[in-house]
């Protein structure tokens, strides 16, 4: 592990919006950041290419490619592009043209990663953005509340229809089971310094990471820091009704053996007493210490680039984070002296 008064190695995994507010906060502590990102999408424009071509989604991906390309003039009007999505109602409508532009690296190339490196040089990428699997995956999930008798179990599959689901999500799966990682992801979560899982759709970005099972024996055996950033808010469909206490009851279930050394959670998402009583025992499953700052966009169920990047910050510089308690400074004052309550 690099010395803390040096910028940390850090790997962010996710996928979706929640992983660029992560990527967007982990581009202000170090140059060197690496996203693992989901592949499991089958809606919208990801969904159509990987039907249609046989490539793994890559919507996820374009948008990590985005949050860590470069903060550059000559490079914005490319990361504009990538973000554009075609208007219309022909063949194009709906799809980013980022999107289509790795579909057709992936086929030129022969390598979805290879394809990640180049469009990431194009925009002057200094970390590399990562499938957690070479191939496109499915999420196949156990959901109560769907049939007359609320205790039956329906099985789902698809990560649109578990992500909007107006059942219960009790478990989720793979398909194919036990998936391949992909070797650089590996790679990376064994020597980085600090790994970030979350914020995002709980079920099917966060917790398809732990499913796939070279990925979990690194992320249990790095020596990495590692960090998980609770959502602001339950969302709607999977985890609607979800305590943040639930996020980590469920997480745990999947990945029993998994350890972390912080739970990130926003100090105004819970408030003091009972709750958190509760949520430090919850985080006592990864014998994870919680740490509470503000961290949202106000008024949003957003994560705020800036004040994320200062949490994660001093999680990196002060060696003894959070031994002497367990609120992170949340005034500007505060945090820039990186004090501790």
């Amino acid at each position: 592990m690099r010395p803390v008064h040096q910028p940390p190695a850090i790997v962010a995994l996710g996928g979706g919006h929640g992983l660029f507010a992560t990527l967007s906060a982990a581009r202000r502590l170090s140059r060197d950041v690496t996203a693992v990102v989901t592949v499991a999408d089958d809606g919208g424009s990801s969904g159509r290419l990987r039907a249609e071509l046989g490539v793994i989604p890559p919507g996820d991906l374009r948008m990590a490619l985005a949050a860590l390309a470069a903060d550059d003039p000559e490079v914005q009007g490319w990361t504009d592009t990538i973000q554009h999505r075609f208007g219309g109602i022909g063949a194009l409508a709906g799809h980013s043209v980022g999107n289509l532009i790795l579909a057709g690296l992936t086929e030129v190339l022969g390598d979805p990663v290879a394809a990640l490196d180049e469009l990431a040089r194009l925009l002057r990428i200094n970390g590399r953005v990562l499938p957690m699997s070479p191939i496109a995956l499915d999420i196949e999930a156990d959901v109560q509340g769907l049939e007359a008798d609320p205790r039956v179990s329906r099985c789902i599959r698809g990560q649109v229809a578990v992500a909007t689901t107006p059942g219960k999500v009790r478990r989720v799966r793979l398909l194919p089971a036990n998936p391949p990682a992909c070797p650089d992801a590996v790679r990376a979560i064994d020597v980085a310094d600090m790994v970030v899982l979350g914020p995002g759709s709980w079920f099917s970005s966060v917790i398809p990471h732990v499913l796939v099972p070279e990925l979990l024996d690194t992320l249990i055996a790095t020596a990495a820091r590692k960090v998980l950033v609770l959502n602001l808010a339950p969302e709607p469909g999977e985890t609607a009704g979800f305590s943040t206490e639930r996020h980590l009851h469920v997480l745990s279930q999947h990945a029993p053996e998994l350890t972390v050394d912080f739970v990130v959670v926003d100090s105004g998402s819970v408030p003091p007493g009972r709750e958190r009583e509760h949520l430090a025992r919850a985080a006592g499953q990864f014998q994870a210490r919680v740490v509470y700052a503000d961290v949202s966009e106000h008024g949003t169920h957003t994560h705020h680039a800036g004040k994320l990047a200062s949490v994660l910050e001093q999680l990196w510089s002060d060696p003894d984070a959070g031994s002497r308690g367990s609120e992170v400074a949340e005034t500007p004052e505060e945090r820039e002296s990186a004090s501790w309550q």
